[in-house]
């Protein structure tokens, strides 16, 4: 029997990355909620939040600094981990990561 070990949101336009993502933690006993862009994120956690936020940077619409900033600034998601999940390598993103709220960056 594969109990859940929690909830996460990954957020990432490109449905290749949620799907490798996807199948690591689903396989880890994590429930996956996916979303494509910063909008639907931010519809899929208020409607029920997660235990733990994967959140790219790079995407159309509301990028993830903005997602991230919209989600500390909400009491009911504001103590919700993100994690930043992005190929920018810079640390000027780095920083503007962890500026917006977000408790680890990894490349």
């Amino acid at each position: 029997m594969n109990v859940h070990q929690g909830s996460i949101v990954i957020v990432d336009d490109k449905p290749e990355n949620i799907r490798l993502l996807a199948g690591i933690l689903s396989e880890k006993g994590y429930r996956i909620r996916p979303a494509a862009n910063g909008l639907q994120a931010l519809t899929t956690i208020d409607k029920e939040a997660p235990d733990l936020i994967l959140l790219d940077i790079m995407m159309p619409g509301l990028d993830g600094y903005e997602v991230c900033r919209r989600l500390k600034a909400n009491d009911a998601a504001k103590d919700i981990p993100v994690i930043f999940i992005s190929a920018l390598d810079e640390i000027g993103k780095k920083v503007e990561a962890f500026a917006s709220g977000g408790v680890d960056y990894i490349c």
